[in-house]
């Protein structure tokens, strides 16, 4: 018998030389599907509740997902404000429709920790090029904004050569509170859980493949007794997740607003 002969089964049947692979790999997927369907079919006569909680998995990976985006589209906006009036240079990010949720979230950690670097670089700058007494008077509640904006644009003259005239401004608004930053670590620590996670390994493209295959890919091989408590983990990431994005989303409306005001 030649070596091919010995080759696994479903090598030979996807091998790239066969003509009909499209084809073939299409009659597989539905075989399997075929299987899973039946085996979840008789799942659902021992266990009555677990269509309405695949549901809630489906709507609450969904929310997960939309949640994920969001987050994404207000890091780029933050991050075009820092590079167009504070000289930095932080790369814009996308969501990857063909990795997993792990993936994504590592994205986004980057570039939040990303903005964390430099927003401690502008306060390091601040802290270098300043009197005491006026770097003092950068986090004194009590000292008019704008004067403190009038001190860091000029700090920010002197680094950069030349900046825009709202450099002073947004300098002052990711100084003056620490929302931001602390609402980054927040999301940070809460991302790094979801990708360890079981939603993790979920890829993002499941969302266009149809409910079944949505549950397959979340639940692989678990039991389906094992659907609740899977719902309860996603309502618990997602709580704690929408919070701390809406904080972050928030957090960012309040400077890139003060920036398109003094633009008008």
């Amino acid at each position: 018998m030649s070596p091919e002969n010995h080759k696994p089964l479903l090598y030979m049947y996807f091998a790239p030389s066969s003509l009909k692979k499209k084809k073939r790999v299409k009659e597989f997927i539905l075989l399997e599907l075929q299987a899973y369907f039946s085996r979840m079919a008789l799942s659902d006569l021992l266990y009555p509740d677990n269509p309405k909680r695949r549901q809630e998995l489906i709507h609450l990976h969904q929310e997960l997902l939309d949640c994920m985006s969001t987050n994404f589209r207000a890091t780029n906006e933050l991050a075009g404000v820092l590079n167009e009036h504070l000289g930095c240079t932080i790369t814009h990010i996308q969501m990857r429709e063909s990795s997993t949720v792990k993936e994504n979230c590592d994205i986004i950690i980057q570039a939040m920790s990303e903005i964390q670097h430099q927003v401690q670089k502008i306060d390091s700058d601040m802290k270098e090029k300043l009197e005491p007494v006026l770097y003092q008077k950068l986090y004194d509640i009590k000292e008019p904004e704008l004067e403190k904006i009038a001190i860091a644009h000029k700090v920010f003259s002197i680094i950069l050569g030349e900046v825009t005239s709202t450099a002073g401004m947004v300098a002052i608004k990711l100084l003056g509170s620490n929302l931001i930053t602390l609402t980054v670590s927040k999301l940070v620590s809460l991302l790094a859980q979801i990708g360890a996670s079981v939603l993790g390994g979920i890829s993002i493209t499941i969302l266009g493949l149809g409910i079944e295959m949505i549950l397959h890919a979340i639940l692989g091989a678990m039991e389906r007794n094992q659907l609740l408590a899977a719902v309860r983990s996603y309502e618990k990431h997602l709580a704690e997740f929408k919070a701390a994005s809406e904080k972050y989303q928030r957090a960012i409306r309040e400077v890139t607003s003060s920036v398109r005001q003094q633009v008008q």
